[in-house]
């Protein structure tokens, strides 16, 4: 059984750091494209980052294009995303999703993936 677990959320200043984990067990992360979501109190849950199989492929929404950067570590069956400049308006539960399929332009949506993690809390505030 395929397992997604994050960590790494917190509180932090508007212009902070944060790098959130998500960790896969169960199976090796080679055979999962991951894409990182976030859902805020209120809205619906929207796709932040996606990393396919190998690692080639990656993207961003709009809104966190040039702050987010997302990796994978084979040998940590984890991925990573790196949030730089943080906003008040990042605030929200992120989740980790894998699919063993790789997706191009429809990455961003929640019915493609399979596997979800609980969530970790990402508040930006002063």
């Amino acid at each position: 059984q395929l397992q997604l677990v994050e960590s790494g959320g917190g509180l932090v200043q508007p212009g902070g750091s944060l790098r959130l984990s998500c960790k896969v067990s169960g199976f090796t992360l080679d055979y999962y494209s991951i894409g990182w979501f976030r859902q805020a109190p209120g809205k619906e849950r929207e796709g932040v980052s996606y990393i396919s199989r190998n690692g080639e492929s990656t993207n961003y929404a709009d809104s966190v294009k040039g702050r987010f950067t997302i990796s994978r570590d084979y040998t940590k069956n984890t991925v990573y995303l790196q949030m730089n400049s943080l906003k008040p308006e990042d605030t929200a539960v992120y989740y980790c999703a894998a699919n063993v399929l790789d997706y191009g332009t429809t990455w961003y949506k929640t019915s493609l993936y399979d596997y979800w993690g609980q969530g970790t809390q990402v508040t930006v505030s002063s």
